[in-house]
């Protein structure tokens, strides 16, 4: 279809066709579903007839070809002007074959393997009948208390925004009409998502649009830069006002100053949630603010097609503003080449021979040992495989390691980590010794018993998947009691303890990293997680992550990371015992673990620094080189990052900055030269007056393995 016959479409539909296109609904809604569009209790509630069903223009949480196809040609049946479903699904981090969670994922440091996983993610998607995912979800995150940390890629503006181009690229190829191997992108939650107070999700968010500039709107818009098809409203305010009825938002600053030309979405029930908000006093003022502030789908309530035809009427709201949503909506599914085979990609043979393929699952098992971050070792690490060992904690042999958004994912064939272990060695002892909030003393007698004979204790850690994720929110960070009381028990058979942690946030590991040998994070690791995370174990594979997330030293320090500002009393030297200075008497200002930080089984070196210049330009760069060498005894991947410091500029600058990054893989004993340009353009930031420019004077560049351990080189800025 060309623009003129959409627009030629569009002339055709009557107002109450229009309204019903801005309708998303849940599958059972439909005729063709597994519940055939009887579900009566929910229409009866929501008041949705079905008329508007059969107008609708976009179905929620639908999968699987011969589902999708049925739903559609049920659809069409009816649909006067044959206008497809559009079909959308929450293909966070994988499909069927789970890949590590956003923020595992994030500690990969990988741009290309996390291209890969969210391609992979498309084509099982897609074959399956889904048409957009509800990603990638890039809120930038500072407090690990708020359940949906795991969602994202971390703490850093601009490591989020270099992960939210590579996802974006891997869920859309360069063409979706002619790639039906892939799926639209819709990249969320727009605005702020991720700063709630208190970490508790929904919650307002505050912050200075300075503030909101600098830190939290860089991935949405490095998203929509790699092309990205949808944006998705959050559930928070922005300045006093909720994204799904925030004009400056989305009108000034997305359509406006970005120039995003394409589908808004509101997430679930947000556009009703204005009520509750306090912006508006009923459903006919929630929809009239949402659609003057530029939502175009309204997920799951019925504000849209209740209200919208009477504002018409009234004039309160133009029906262009109607047809520009229409319009957008249209467009997208002309990109996904709908119009001509609205069973795009849907393949009933196809899908069983894609869907968990074993090229799928090696992928994700190769990004899941990229992803674990090595916290502690005492030496010892890598296991023997003549050592025996007891493998113990309630998750042993758990398949709840795919994390809360692996909603098509499957339990029963994840590889335990009980199944990776007994792949690499036979003298092995199970037990369970806890469950992951309650403990027995029959339990931590198993345990003693299984751990007994051994010469190593691998714990097997963590929080279940319910105590992350979305409304997954906690006050107290630590591992539950019960199993820091499995920890403390163990400890006292004087054996080697290696945790492996298997979780959606940074934890307060006290309790655990003072007692345990070995720690080795290994997030939600993904339907291949046991046995990544047992190549780790026994060194086939060298843990290379590094962590994107500070870990707190105490929740009481949260929101703790890297790229603060200081303070006019800054507390420089911990040893400094002196009272009025920035400080906690009780605990250390510092994270326990810092942002980039991540062991390896060999040793890397930093040698040979050259600066080409003491001054940058606008015209000339400097360029900064360093000597990586390998003086351990195993081959590993180190990431070099690269840090700058404004030391005086027209508003506080951060402490330090992330500015670019690379992964280097040496053998024993090799050496390689890492060379980073730095150029006028990354020494910008946003001014008092909101300009993006850049300031004359000094700044400190810093190379090192993470944000605490740098060198540090001096420079000036001249234009």
């Amino acid at each position: 279809m060309t623009e003129h016959q959409l627009k030629s479409l569009l002339e055709q539909m009557t107002l109450d066709e229009k309204i019903a296109q801005l309708l998303q609904l849940a599958g059972p809604f439909y005729k063709g579903s597994k519940d055939n569009g009887e579900i009566t209790g929910p229409m009866a509630e929501m008041g949705i007839t079905a008329e508007e069903i059969e107008k609708s223009g976009s179905v929620l949480g639908v999968s699987g070809a011969q589902d999708v196809m049925r739903i559609q040609e049920e659809y069409l049946k009816t649909n006067r002007l044959g206008i497809p479903l559009l079909f959308m699904a929450d293909v966070v981090h994988g499909y069927k074959t789970i890949f590590p969670v956003p923020l595992a994922i994030g500690c990969s440091w990988d741009l290309d393997l996390a291209e890969k996983s969210a391609e992979i993610a498309a084509k099982e998607a897609s074959v399956s009948g889904v048409h957009v995912t509800f990603a990638p979800m890039v809120d930038l995150v500072r407090d690990p208390r708020w359940g949906r940390v795991m969602e994202t890629t971390g703490e850093d503006p601009y490591l989020n925004s270099e992960f939210a181009r590579a996802f974006v690229r891997g869920f859309q190829g360069e063409n979706l009409q002619e790639d039906t191997n892939r799926v639209a992108a819709c990249v969320k939650h727009f605005a702020a998502y991720g700063a709630p107070e208190g970490g508790r999700d929904y919650n307002t968010v505050n912050m200075s649009e300075r503030q909101l500039r600098e830190s939290y709107l860089p991935a949405y818009k490095a998203a929509l830069d790699e092309g990205c098809e949808m944006v998705m409203t959050s559930f928070n305010t922005v300045d006093g006002i909720p994204s799904s009825g925030n004009k400056w938002l989305m009108r000034h600053l997305l359509r406006g100053e970005w120039q995003f030309d394409g589908v808004v979405i509101s997430d679930w029930g947000a556009v009703k949630e204005l009520i509750p908000h306090g912006v508006a006093e009923d459903e006919r003022e929630a929809a009239a603010k949402a659609i003057l502030a530029g939502v175009d789908i309204e997920m799951m309530t019925a504000c849209y097609v209740k209200n919208l035809k009477h504002l018409v009427e009234t004039k309160e709201v133009n029906e262009a503003i109607i047809d520009e949503a229409v319009l957008r909506i249209l467009q997208l599914k002309h990109k996904l080449g709908l119009f001509d085979n609205p069973y795009r990609g849907a393949d009933v043979k196809l899908e069983q021979e894609v869907v968990m393929s074993d090229e799928h699952l090696n992928a994700s098992r190769e990004l899941a040992a990229k992803s674990v971050v090595l916290l502690k070792n005492e030496n010892i690490l890598p296991l023997k495989k003549e050592q025996k060992v007891a493998l113990i904690g309630p998750f042993a042999q758990s398949g709840d390691i795919l994390g809360p958004w692996s909603w098509m994912g499957s339990k029963e064939k994840t590889i335990q980590l009980a199944d990776g272990l007994s792949d690499k060695t036979s003298t092995i002892n199970i037990a369970k010794g806890s469950d992951i909030e309650t403990v027995t003393d029959e339990q931590l007698e198993e345990a003693v018993n299984a751990a007994e004979d051994a010469d190593v204790i691998v714990l097997a850690l963590g929080e279940d998947s319910d105590m992350s994720g979305e409304a997954g929110c906690r006050a107290d960070i630590r591992l539950p009691e019960s199993q820091l009381v499995l920890v403390s028990k163990l400890k006292q058979l004087d054996k080697p303890i290696v945790a492996v942690l298997f979780n959606g946030r940074p934890l307060d590991l006290h309790g655990l990293i003072d007692q345990a040998d070995a720690v080795l994070e290994a997030w939600y690791p993904g339907t291949a997680g046991g046995a990544a995370v047992a190549d780790l174990l026994y060194g086939d594979v060298n843990p290379s992550g590094k962590l994107t997330m500070s870990f707190p030293y105490s929740v009481g320090q949260v929101p703790v990371y890297y790229n603060h500002y200081n303070t006019g009393r800054p507390k420089l030297d911990p040893d400094v015992k002196e009272r009025y200075l920035s400080q906690y008497l009780d605990i250390p200002n510092e994270p326990l673990l810092p942002f980039g930080f991540g062991l390896s089984y060999t040793t890397f070196t930093y040698s040979d620094y050259k600066v080409s210049s003491e001054t940058v330009t606008p015209e000339t760069p400097l360029t900064l080189s360093v000597k990586i060498t390998n003086t351990g005894d195993f081959t590993g991947d180190e990431i070099v990052q690269l840090y700058i410091r404004d030391l005086s500029g027209e508003v506080v600058r951060p402490v330090k900055e992330l500015k670019a990054f690379e992964k280097v893989s040496l053998k024993p004993g090799e050496s390689k030269e890492i060379t980073f340009t730095i150029t006028e353009e990354q020494l910008r930031y946003y001014h008092s007056d909101l300009q993006y420019t850049s300031d004359q004077g000094s700044f400190e560049a810093y190379i090192g393995p993470d944000s605490q351990h740098v060198t540090t080189f001096s420079f000036k800025l001249v234009k």
